[in-house]
């Protein structure tokens, strides 16, 4: 047997939308999102979890996030030395992809492949994963591409949160609050519309712990019984949420693997400190059958 090392014909960068797990291929350099509280902008990067929710909770004033700058990219694709493949937050939620497709035109030398990944969080680390174990086999882009779309379709992300006052806050409510008819007291299960790859709401309930077991409901509803399940859970400022939606699941599906991420302030911006969330998708993964 041969005892070479396959040469890795790409390499891989996302952005700030990534939840990131330590189990899976996700080690990757990112363009980073912005906080902007008022008139002060830092990188999200540069906030302690701590100190992030306690100015979040404080609300004065509420912030906002700014997407990757080109130059950020830009920073990233002239430090290659392969080819380049990004893998963004959904277009839908983020101007991410568009600031990829700017600093692609200013580092031509750099042959660079964009990937939407039509989603965020956990299920962004579910396809950077697949991106990332192509890579690692030497295989090429375009089966990095395959293997992401697979997994894509594949995954689905929901989360909920205990209330939808930073989704207010934030702007970013729409057609969540539309489907809920502005009941501010009921807590949602959000998904991301696979067409759109927006904000959604898929389900309801009146108390946190409804919420919860909402949550694997929908996980049971899209796969059926039974099925075995890959689970990337997320919590908020604790995990103890997310370990009961764990459970829940547990009783009715074999669990393959299961791995768990806070929540970054990309997203926690708009979720707020009390939110549980997880990308779901069934067997192993695609590459394995």
């Amino acid at each position: 047997m041969s005892d070479a090392v396959t040469e890795p014909q790409f390499d891989v960068i996302s952005d700030g939308g990534l939840d990131a797990y330590a189990e899976l291929n996700n080690r990757v350099e990112v363009a980073p999102f912005s906080l902007n509280f008022g008139s002060e902008t830092r990188l999200a990067s540069d906030f302690t979890r701590e100190d992030f929710f306690r100015r979040l909770k404080a609300g004065t004033p509420h912030p906002t996030t700014s997407q990757p700058t080109p130059q950020a990219y830009v920073t990233l694709l002239e430090q290659a030395v392969r080819p380049m493949l990004a893998v963004t937050i959904s277009s839908g939620l983020s101007g991410s992809l568009n600031a990829a497709e700017q600093a692609r035109t200013l580092v031509p030398r750099t042959q660079t492949t964009l990937h939407d990944s039509r989603t965020l969080s956990a299920a962004q680390a579910f396809q950077v994963h697949a991106a990332m174990t192509a890579r690692q086999m030497g295989h090429s882009i375009q089966t990095a591409l395959d293997w992401m779309q697979r997994v894509g379709e594949q995954t689905e992300l929901y989360f909920t949160i205990e209330t939808l006052e930073y989704l207010k806050r934030g702007g970013r409510i729409g057609r969540v609050q539309a489907t809920l008819g502005g009941l501010l007291n009921l807590k949602p299960v959000v998904t991301v519309d696979k067409k759109t790859g927006a904000y959604t709401n898929v389900g309801r309930a009146r108390a946190w712990k409804g919420a919860l077991e909402a949550v694997a409901n929908q996980v049971t509803s899209r796969y059926g019984e039974g099925t075995p399940l890959r689970l990337g859970l997320l919590y908020g400022e604790t995990r103890d949420s997310a370990e009961i939606v764990l459970a829940h699941l547990r009783g009715r599906h074999p669990i393959v693997w299961s791995g768990f991420a806070p929540v970054n302030p990309v997203l926690a911006v708009h979720t707020g400190p009390s939110a549980v969330g997880l990308a779901a998708a069934p067997g192993g993964w695609p590459w394995e059958s």
